[in-house]
């Protein structure tokens, strides 16, 4: 078990600034000034001419962060879960409709890496924002950062350390005030990272990413078959309104099988609105090529 650790962040600051094609269009599109419009046929047209720097690189990171989402959750494996590292390379479009296309290149790192071992990985993504809706359309392949061999044993011993618990977990606040994840509770940590992988791809926009903050509570049943079969809260951070965003999460997991998830999201109350929630459901595919 590596050592216990406060998780690492969705995205890290320091990497190559990447060049990108950029039009007005979008430029507006990313200050918030374009009015949302519903998805529908066009093809996306470059357009020359670097516009501000920060935009260009925030959108791709944004894109970066999607397509990793989807990945962690796509891979169903607690032991193949990434971070990003650093983007490298991208290009952004915009069709008429103010729909982006975004195609890049970026790196990224084994989530829990050990001492020695090689962390960084690539992956090459097209990521296609609905204007300002949730759930982007995603395409991504990334390289091998682990042995499927190896991915498969350490998923192994975390299912069993899983079934062998002979109480219902009762947990509360992971990490702790201190930002301490106990290393018994780190494959907790991971399974509700994998779960919530889904939840935050679903929810982000152009304009919207999701960081776990904390995992409030989590409840196991025994179920009559082998899977891992329990519920858990988690606090989303939500960049960039900074409101934290509170998701029951329903999570039933088996090495090898489709990971099913189901989640229930309470949004905070504005003064001119009534409580909203978003309910959704997915069972990712068996197999996942370059993983």
């Amino acid at each position: 078990m590596p050592p216990s650790r406060r998780p690492p962040p969705a995205s890290r600051p320091g990497g190559p600034r990447p060049g990108v094609l950029l039009a007005p269009l979008l430029l507006l599109a990313l200050q918030g000034v374009a009015a949302a419009a519903p998805a529908g046929a066009g093809g996306p047209e470059d357009t020359p001419g670097l516009q501000d720097a920060e935009l260009q690189r925030g959108l791709l990171q944004q894109a970066a962060r999607a397509a990793l989402h989807f990945f962690n959750f796509r891979a169903g494996s607690p032991s193949a879960l990434r971070v990003l590292a650093a983007v490298l390379e991208g290009r952004a479009r915009v069709n008429p409709k103010k729909e982006c296309q975004v195609d890049l290149v970026f790196t990224t790192d084994h989530y829990n890496p050990e001492a020695g071992e090689e962390r960084l990985g690539k992956c090459s993504a097209r990521v296609f924002f609905r204007n300002q809706k949730p759930r982007p359309a995603i395409n991504v392949t990334c390289t091998r950062l682990i042995e499927k061999n190896k991915r498969q044993q350490e998923d192994y011993l975390l299912y069993t350390h899983m079934k062998q618990l002979k109480t219902p977990l009762d947990i509360v606040s992971i990490p702790d005030s201190h930002g301490h994840i106990d290393p018994s509770l780190r494959p907790i940590w991971d399974l509700a990272f994998l779960g919530s992988s889904y939840v935050m791809w679903e929810k982000t926009t152009q304009f919207l990413h999701y960081y776990m903050a904390q995992i409030s509570s989590v409840n196991q049943w025994k179920t009559n078959d082998d899977a891992v079969d329990f519920d858990y809260t988690v606090l989303l951070h939500e960049f960039s309104t900074q409101e934290i965003i509170p998701c029951r999460i329903h999570l039933v997991w088996y090495p090898g099988k489709p990971l099913k998830v189901k989640y229930h999201c309470q949004e905070l109350q504005m003064p001119e609105e009534a409580s909203g929630t978003e309910e959704s459901s997915a069972v990712a595919p068996t197999e996942l090529n370059n993983s």
